[in-house]
């Protein structure tokens, strides 16, 4: 049964569910008008949904059926089990479409284990026989290889394997024997050697019916060069396409644009362009998103599709290194707000892969056609603005821009130069996307329900897991216990933080600005400790001054926040609780600082003056107000710990990590495996141990480059980025000039997000890294790239903050807020605009920052 058929038999169930409960629903109100037509539509929606999960299970197990067994030497293409990997690139992808239901040529595909010596074994040619009878008389067949390599994201290998077309059934053993042969050319080991693609040797034959093609061609479901997602872009010719492919002929260039199918190309293909792009466009869903490079033809005005592979130059990642730049995917939107807060440096393979890991085994995700809502560039988390942008959207006639402006809390302004692009979606793929996106929702309601539990209870689970894995005894029990208990805590931690961010502080804080001005709003949104009791983000600091005062014991410091610090999501980065001196030092940088509470205090003051201000004039209004900023402070406070309570997960993840390298002999080499391999590693199979000091350079590569821009459109080569003596710090976007003067409409001035209101005129101290913290002097204006909570005790010393990253709901902006500092956050380019010495003017209200003076260049 192919997906198709599937997706019929998933509707048939909602369909049939929801009208029984629709009908149910009406029968409940004795069908009495007008009360049975709502009643009927209600329980016609919920049985739909109800009809919908139940269908689920059944499809599965559907699935599973029409796979033949595995362990065979041959197999029909469309029986071919997923996990037969012997089969290789080529078969399983044939395999993949047909299953799928799109219309590829019927096939076989022989195995390895088929033959012997290069012959088939006696029981596969008696099998082959009784298949080929199957075909139509005089019925001729095309033979092509299918390699462990071939055809992959890494390697395609292309022409360098024999292909044998146009093959009568009598003719087919030696066809066979020529494509099994060409293994040994050598032009398949120098390929394989060039693109360093293992199991080249290893290769599978598929024996498909030859279609008879009066047109044939290529299609990229993103344009290769541009890269643009909506934009497909191909070649045809007239007759067969092995001239195409081989590079003899280029034939005829067309586009194809998605979601509409819009045509541009000759008019032969005209009449079936828009089948072609449906097609098309299906098969890469097929394949989970991954740009494809397809192979067709067509026959008596019928399309065929006789290959799809991935578009190896839009592959993002390399397995060797496991080196991610989701960036060269194809062209999304890219932000390191708010995710770079708190991964200020490259991430090891080991953090990268934790988050994906968890998402493909019951995370929290948010996927449009196969993009993920995050990726990573260069080692950095970035968030994929087009996938929540899109999401966002919907399926409405709403600009992208004016979709973003809900996003912009989070995210920060975008600016002009900066293209907004959407992930290309058809209607049907809405549908599918639509059942998951409402079980993710349902299941976040479902977390945020079960979020003081989870804070009342998650340290004591946290010390329980701890002890458990200091108690494993071998690899084998470390990975049982992830498999029955961390895996789980993971899977907690992650939906619980998810579940607790909200987007009500942000769009409050709009709003209010746009009815009561900045000040006004300023004052009422920079109270939240006093309203909701005190943020985690200020814990770290309030909590140093409650030990110097003697209200707080240096041991229920280190409990409450010890696992907190500025690289606290990296798995690799030892806790402030892990080093003995750790507590000393704070307390002696925050014994330099102003006394929090005085400003706590000055804050919370603001705030009831201008409240009682407010009620004089308008009492209902006043109280409308309130209401919502008391929520809001209790959304920023779930927000910020259930953070908190994470990264105490994250410290329960790396002593597993640490517990797994010193079972494995490889110590802290154990942070440059992914989670896959270590999980491996830990069953027996080591093999990617091999790969640690590849790792290590590759890590090392990362950690040397700059900061980042926050803003990345289209593809990035961080390298060439970092080489570039006039590259942007602020946003890069493909194919965009170098910055100038005439960027700026005051070269005097640096605008960003408005982070905290105030004003005031200083001396910059530029901090380029949180090891220079003890360099910033009591009453210097901070600039650095971003600040986290690690950085938070710095911040009664300063008398002003300005960063490269940042937005209202990041840290700086929610820190300075709090106490009472002026601050402008996402800059962009303060860091490269400014040095240590310079006076500058900070207006936090309007977001700007103006040079009064620069110290000479040196």
């Amino acid at each position: 049964m192919t997906d198709r058929a599937l997706k019929v038999v998933a509707a048939v169930v909602a369909n049939a569910t929801a009208a029984i409960a629709g009908l149910g629903g009406a029968a409940a109100t004795g069908f009495r008008l007008p009360w049975s037509i709502p009643a009927a539509m209600l329980g016609g929606t919920l049985g739909w949904i109800l009809g919908s999960v139940l269908a689920v299970p059944l499809v599965s197990w559907l699935r599973t059926r029409r796979y033949a067994p595995s362990g065979r030497p041959a197999y029909r293409l469309r029986d071919l089990p997923p996990t037969e990997t012997a089969a290789g690139g080529k078969a399983r992808s044939l395999a993949a479409m047909a299953q799928a239901g799109h219309p590829v040529p019927p096939g076989l595909v022989l195995l390895p284990s088929a033959f012997v010596d290069d012959r088939l074994t006696p029981d596969v040619e008696e099998w082959l026989v009784r298949e080929l009878k199957s075909f139509a008389a005089g019925q001729l067949f095309a033979v092509r290889s299918s390699a462990l390599a071939e055809d992959s994201a890494a390697a395609s290998f292309a022409g360098a394997y024999e292909t044998v077309l146009d093959v009568p059934i009598g003719h087919l053993a030696g066809a066979i024997g020529k494509v099994r042969a060409s293994r040994e050319a050598e032009r398949v080991q120098a390929y394989a050697a060039a693109a360093d693609a293992a199991g080249a040797g290893e290769v599978a034959v598929v024996i498909q019916a030859m279609v008879p093609a009066e047109l044939a061609g290529v299609l990229f479901t993103v344009h290769p060069i541009t890269r643009e997602l909506n934009t497909m872009l191909g070649n045809v010719v007239t007759g067969l396409g092995e001239a195409l492919v081989s590079g003899a002929d280029t034939g005829a260039e067309f586009t194809l644009t998605r979601p509409d199918g819009g045509f541009a190309g000759p008019d032969t293909l005209r009449p079936l362009a828009r089948r072609l792009h449906d097609v098309a466009h299906q098969v890469e869903g097929t394949f989970g998103g991954v740009p494809q490079d397809i192979e067709w033809a067509v026959v008596g005005g019928a399309l065929w599709i006789l290959q799809s592979r991935p578009v190896t130059t839009l592959n993002p990642v390399n397995t060797r290194t496991a080196e991610r730049n989701d960036s060269q995917g194809g062209n999304c939107l890219w932000s390191a707000t708010n995710l770079g807060e708190a991964n200020p440096v490259p991430q090891t393979p080991l953090t990268v892969s934790h988050a994906a890991y968890l998402q493909a085994n019951g995370g929290p995700s948010m996927v449009m056609r196969g993009r993920e809502m995050a990726g990573y560039i260069g080692g950095r988390p970035y968030a994929n603005l087009s996938v929540q942008i899109t999401a966002r959207r919907g399926r409405t006639a709403v600009e992208p821009r004016e979709a973003y402006r809900r996003l912009a809390g989070w995210w920060g302004e975008l600016p002009d130069q900066v293209p907004v692009t959407l992930i290309p979606m058809t209607r049907a793929d809405w549908q599918d996307a639509g059942l998951g996106l409402l079980g993710t929702l349902a299941k976040l309601a479902w977390y945020r329900r079960g979020l003081d539990g989870y804070l009342r209870t998650n340290p004591k689970r946290c010390a329980d897991l701890s002890a458990r894995i200091a108690a494993a005894a071998t690899p084998e029990a470390l990975g049982a216990l992830w498999r029955t208990h961390l895996l789980a805590q993971g899977l907690l931690s992650f939906w619980t933080t998810i579940a607790a961010s909200s987007e009500g502080p942000a769009q409050l804080e709009l709003e209010l600005h746009a009815e009561l001005g900045a000040a006004d709003t300023a004052a009422l949104m920079s109270n939240m400790s006093g309203l909701a009791g005190q943020l985690a983000s200020l814990g770290p600091a309030v909590g140093l001054q409650e030990v110097l005062a003697g209200r707080l014991s240096r041991e229920e410091y280190t409990d409450r926040f010890g696992h907190r610090g500025v690289n606290e999501v990296e798995l690799a980065w030892p806790r402030p609780a892990e080093d003995p001196d750790w507590l000393d030092a704070a307390l002696a940088g925050a014994a330099e600082g102003t006394d929090i509470g005085e400003l706590r205090t000055r804050q919370g003051s603001t705030f009831d003056d201008t409240l009682a201000r407010l009620r004089a004039a308008d009492p209902r209004s006043a109280a409308r107000i309130e209401r919502r900023v008391r929520k809001a402070a209790r959304q920023a406070a779930a927000r910020e710990a259930a953070r908190s309570e994470s990264v105490r997960t994250t410290w329960v993840m790396r002593r597993f990590a640490l517990r797994a390298g010193e079972q494995l002999g490889i110590g802290e080499g154990v942070f440059y495996l992914t989670v896959p391999e270590l999980l491996a590693a830990l069953d027996g199979r080591r093999e990617a141990l091999e790969l640690l000091d590849l790792r290590r350079a590759a890590s090392l590569r990362y950690q040397s480059l700059p900061p980042l821009p926050g803003i990345i459109y289209g593809a990035f080569d961080p390298f060439a980025w970092a080489a570039d003596p006039n590259r942007r710090t602020d946003y890069w976007v493909a194919g965009a000039t170098a910055p100038s003067d005439s960027d700026h409409d005051d070269p005097a001035v640096i605008h960003g997000c408005a982070g905290a209101v105030g004003e005031v005129e200083g001396t910059v101290r530029r901090l380029d890294d949180f090891d220079e913290a003890g360099r910033l002097e009591p009453g210097e204006i901070l600039v650095t790239h971003l600040t986290n909570i690690g950085w938070t005790p710095l911040f009664p010393r300063a008398a002003a903050v300005i960063t490269d990253l940042g937005a209202p709901l990041s840290h700086a902006a929610i820190v300075a807020r709090e106490l009472g500092i002026p601050a402008v956050v996402g800059c962009g380019d303060a860091t490269s605009r400014l040095r240590t010495g310079d006076r500058v003017a900070v207006d936090g209200a309007r977001g700007e920052v103006r040079i009064l003076s620069s110290v000479p260049v040196s």
